[in-house]
């Protein structure tokens, strides 16, 4: 074939090296394609992935149903009204988000997330049981606490029962675990810090008197009635919610994860062994220092984490005040 003024265009060499570049492509996009589905990606697996007895696909249902990416985005899909939550497990541990997630309204304090860290669960997860070890490890974890804890969040409560929880949490360290290329992409900027530092405050854990802020933060929490009222029946109901117990437990007579507290003094409980118990100051106290020396009947051993490192005499007796209470609170 001939081209202008009679010169060779070659055609068939360039339709032969056309044709070579387009096998070439069909070839690597065949390659990409299986090495896609290929197991040397390590990618995370959801039915793999479990936290206690339940896994990411069962939580990734929790959190279809609950419609959670109405307000979240998560792997890049979703509504920009709450924060993404791609990475969250990897940044606030188990213990944050189980002592968040029941009762989400408020963020969770030190002593709550300490609570949680008796769980054996919790301590395999994260791999440590101490609080400061914790916020060292999980350093979203100590910036939520020290920044937010004990105040309202913008979320509300929803009727989480321990399984879906459970579910939530293996979702969430499913979708930490996932290779997402770098999404979400990482802000150049630290709004925290940057808010901090125009402030003229510190950036990162710093020491006040040779004592660690996460410690503090800790001890403080743990056992607020210092500073709190000195009315036992006010203190009590604070201690409650700085410990988190309002997570599993309703004021009125509604079953949450535990027993509501509504006329729970001076009623009758029915234990394990078919035995019945007047809830009386002393079964409190056991109750609420070593849950498992009673069991009651419907509550496997283990539902509730013993407060006995936590609590104080004082602080005992002001719960105690609080509970009395709620006798009349039946609705």
């Amino acid at each position: 074939m001939s081209c202008l003024n009679g010169t060779d265009c070659k055609e068939p060499v360039k339709r032969h090296l056309a044709m070579g570049i387009l096998v070439l492509m069909a070839v690597i996009f065949l390659v990409l394609s299986v090495w896609s589905f290929m197991g040397s990606r390590t990618q995370a697996v959801p039915d793999a992935v479990q936290y206690g007895s339940q896994d990411a696909v069962a939580g990734k249902r929790v959190f279809q149903a609950y419609n959670c990416m109405g307000c979240h985005t998560i792997v890049g899909n979703g509504a920009y009204f709450g924060p993404d939550l791609t990475k969250t497990y990897l940044h606030v541990g188990p213990a944050w988000l189980a002592a968040f997630l029941p009762s989400a309204g408020g963020w969770p304090t030190a002593a709550a997330v300490q609570v949680q860290l008796q769980n054996t669960v919790v301590q395999q997860e994260s791999g440590v049981a101490d609080m400061a070890a914790y916020q060292e490890r999980y350093p979203g974890a100590h910036g939520r606490i020290t920044r937010r804890g004990g105040h309202a969040t913008l979320m509300p409560n929803l009727p989480l029962d321990a399984d879906e929880v459970a579910g939530l949490i293996a979702f969430l360290k499913y979708t930490s675990e996932m290779n997402n290329e770098g999404w979400p992409p990482k802000p150049k900027v630290d709004g925290v810090a940057l808010l901090q530092a125009r402030r003229g405050m510190p950036t990162g854990p710093v020491s006040m008197g040779g004592t660690p802020v996460v410690a503090m933060t800790a001890a403080s929490s743990a056992s607020p009635g210092a500073s709190a009222s000195e009315d036992p029946v006010a203190l009590g109901a604070k201690l409650t919610q700085d410990l988190g117990c309002m997570a599993c437990h309703a004021k009125d007579q509604k079953r949450v994860i535990g027993p509501g507290w509504g006329g729970l003094y001076g009623s009758q409980t029915t234990l394990a062994d078919g035995s019945t118990v007047e809830v009386d100051d002393a079964y409190l106290i056991q109750a609420i220092r070593r849950p498992d020396a009673q069991i009651v009947a419907g509550y496997p051993p283990g539902t509730m984490p013993s407060y006995d490192a936590l609590l104080n005499e004082h602080d005992m007796n002001a719960i105690l005040a609080y509970l009395h209470s709620l006798q009349g609170d039946k609705k």
